[in-house]
């Protein structure tokens, strides 16, 4: 019997899995769908890991390198002796274990890890504007499906609002109350918000398919988000500086570092450079522990024929790091000018939705009003169907500017560096 129970308990949570309503989507849920796929975030952050493991690798260019070598060597002899001179018997063996440094006398590997130290912060910084860039592009795509969705269900409330005015136009006209011009009047715009409405969908439809691209293959599907158009916030208070925030600015910064360390490597070859090599082992004519043996070798080498080269190379990558700092400079103007936008806009469109308010109530007692005045007799139909087309275009001005409020909002938060 306990067994039964449990089994039919466990089918009815099992339906009740498959059919429960998931809740609806806010912004930041779907902007953690997006990022929880590969996507450029994914692709930057690979890169920046990348960049990591150069740091490793040009770091241990300090380290001695190790290494095990043996070897033989048979040398013809001739008249008892060896054919080649420069060889130190008829049979050599080796069997040595050496260690090379290479002392960093001209600067050029610490001018290599610097570079990639470098470049592992410029990856770093181009991980972290991807991520900003597709939780922008979510956000723009989440406020459009909701201003799509608000615009097809405006049309198809106006929609619904015409059709009633024409049957009522119809009663009239055939009571003999009104003129058959009244009629095709209210046909007309009828049929001119019909349009209006299959637009709309259609628009909500490729909105919805848009969001959903960002994290499935499977756009079709309907997605009940948080409608957030309907309680804006007030704008918040903006400061002066607030874009020097922004990680552009590190990432001149970060390129600016890379190209005066790839100038120091390059001005590298014009000093000298000293290696330093020591080997423990057998290199003897016979194979005898007794023979064994130390060497340390020190190198020194000067370069003579490559200073233009070098020169040059080193003058091309001291002019990238200025052409760093003008591209800096430039972009400071350009962000300035973004943050001061979007913050002006921020506060206009502010204004612009309690006027907008003022617009539905007003064309919504005018349509009220209007149609009440022709039912009487004492206004035409084609008040009436003006009427209707103002508050029409009254909800998609509200609408339309909650959705720039909301945009502008972001626009902001990416413009303070936020």
């Amino acid at each position: 019997m306990r067994s039964t129970i449990r089994f039919a308990y466990l089918c009815g949570w099992a339906v009740w899995a498959c059919y429960a309503q998931a809740p609806p989507l806010t912004l930041a849920e779907c902007r953690r769908l997006a990022e929880s796929v590969p996507s450029a975030v994914s692709v930057a952050q690979l890169e920046a890991r990348i960049a990591s493991t150069g740091v490793r690798v040009a770091r241990s260019a300090f380290l001695p390198q190790a290494a095990l070598a043996s070897g033989y060597t048979y040398n013809s002899p001739l008249a008892g002796q060896q054919s080649f001179i420069a060889l130190n018997g008829i049979r050599e063996y080796q069997a040595l274990a050496g260690a090379a440094l290479e002392l960093d006398t001209s600067g050029r590997l610490r001018a290599s890890l610097a570079r990639a130290r470098a470049d592992h912060a410029i990856a770093n910084e181009n991980a972290v504007i991807a991520r900003r860039d597709l939780r922008r592009a979510v956000a723009a795509a989440y406020y459009g499906l909701l201003l799509s969705r608000h615009l097809a269900s405006a049309a198809a409330t106006s929609l619904n609002e015409a059709s009633d005015f024409l049957e009522r136009t119809r009663a009239l006209y055939a009571g003999g109350e009104v003129a058959r011009a009244d009629v095709v009047k209210a046909e007309s715009q009828v049929a001119f918000l019909e349009q209006t409405s299959i637009a709309a969908g259609m628009a909500a439809e490729l909105a919805n398919q848009e969001l959903a691209s960002f994290w499935t293959a499977g756009t079709a599907a309907r997605l009940e988000i948080v409608d957030s158009l309907v309680t804006p916030e007030p704008p918040p208070s903006t400061g002066e500086g607030a874009y020097l925030a922004r990680p552009e600015f590190r990432l001149f910064t970060f390129e600016r570092q890379g190209f005066e360390a790839d100038a120091r490597r390059e001005r590298g070859a014009l000093y000298p450079q000293v290696n330093l090599v020591y080997q423990y082992g057998l290199d003897s004519l016979r194979v005898r522990a007794a023979d064994r043996g130390s060497a340390v070798f020190l190198t020194m080498n000067v370069p003579i024929f490559d200073w233009f080269r070098a020169r040059d190379t080193a003058r091309q990558f001291r002019l990238r790091a200025e052409q760093a700092n003008a591209t800096r400079t430039a972009a400071g103007r350009v962000f300035s000018q973004q943050y001061s936008a979007a913050a002006t806009r921020l506060r206009l469109l502010w204004r612009q939705i309690s006027a907008t308010r003022t617009q539905i109530a007003t064309s919504e007692e005018n349509l009220k009003l209007t149609r009440a005045r022709y039912v009487g007799g004492e206004g035409p139909a084609l008040d009436v169907v003006a009427a209707q087309q103002q508050l029409q275009q009254a909800r998609v001005n509200y609408y339309t500017a909650l959705a720039d409020y909301a945009n502008a909002g972001e626009d902001l938060e990416v413009a303070s560096g936020r």
